[in-house]
């Protein structure tokens, strides 16, 4: 049963694609990492078509190459959502690689692992490790795949944003072994109703617990608030979020916009009076991806 649920989820993650792709382990040790034989990768598809990954162990990128006749030599590392708990996998990850890829870009899917007492000895830095080696991998073979090592961007959803914004804004630290010195640091960032905030009055509260447990340090809170975090050597930032979000404030795509602006970053904020949350690449009167692309063509990541 298991291996007729993993045949389908496989297919249902490539039936739309005809461009080339890999999967690759991000470390052959797991940094971080506990063992406990009884947690496992679960994988299930809901009734609403979306892809939900939980309990991810051997994190991976799965890399998606455009054509070579539409090659724009520039990489994005996608960051599905799911509150720290889950992965939505295909909705936040694989379908919005497939518009990338059609852009000319080489879209990169990372499968994070979810921060977990039970498998890493500190959970608060675990999705981050992962997000930092996507971007330390991408550079590493930057030739192999044809891309220009100074247009790496990350994107997240949500829960994903936070982690976008955490290694946009906590590059200087490498939380993974980098003996070549490589910049971990995206070049631009995308940010899709992002959780950017741990302050208990804008954060969601579902991911901070997960990530930084029920009764975090005021220190922690502010570390991985990153708003907080911005300065003058923080990437430029497309943000887009819905007015009427009920699960994640607007404050927190507000907070980290005008932390932006302080410290004279471009940056790009598109609030939506209608939407709600979770809404991927669409809203019901808009497509927000048309805007993200003229912002990367104004910011010369893309060319026109």
């Amino acid at each position: 049963m298991k291996k007729i649920l993993f045949l389908l989820v496989v297919g249902l993650l490539l039936q739309n694609f005809c461009m080339a792709q890999k999967v690759i382990s991000l470390y052959s040790k797991v940094p971080n990492s506990k063992q406990n034989a009884a947690y496992q990768e679960k994988s299930e598809i809901g009734k609403d078509g979306v892809i939900r990954i939980s309990k991810v162990t051997n994190p991976t990128i799965t890399v998606f190459q455009p054509d070579k006749k539409l090659d724009q030599h520039i990489a994005i590392i996608i960051c599905p959502g799911g509150g720290y708990s889950i992965l939505a996998f295909n909705k936040e990850g694989t379908d919005v690689a497939e518009t990338l890829v059609k852009w000319g870009i080489t879209a990169i899917v990372l499968k994070y692992r979810l921060p977990s007492d039970v498998i890493m000895i500190d959970k608060a830095i675990g999705p981050l490790q992962d997000a930092q080696r996507a971007i330390q991998l991408t550079r590493m073979n930057a030739e192999k795949w044809n891309i220009d090592p100074s247009k790496v961007g990350i994107m997240g959803f949500s829960a994903g944003g936070n982690l976008a914004a955490t290694a946009s804004t906590h590059f200087d630290k490498a939380e993974i072994d980098n003996p070549e010195n490589i910049s971990l640091r995206p070049d631009f960032s995308i940010l899709a109703y992002p959780v950017v905030s741990m302050q208990k009055d804008i954060t969601h509260m579902g991911s901070r617990i997960n990530l930084l447990g029920k009764t975090p340090t005021e220190a922690s809170v502010n570390e991985y608030s990153n708003e907080l975090q911005v300065s003058e050597n923080t990437p430029p930032a497309f943000l887009v979020q819905a007015s009427d979000d009920g699960a994640v404030s607007p404050e927190n795509s507000i907070k980290y916009y005008e932390a932006l602006l302080k410290n004279h970053i471009p940056a790009e904020l598109h609030l939506y009076q209608n939407g709600g949350h979770g809404f991927g690449q669409k809203l019901p009167e808009d497509q927000w991806m048309n805007r993200l692309k003229s912002w990367m063509e104004h910011n010369h990541y893309l060319n026109n």
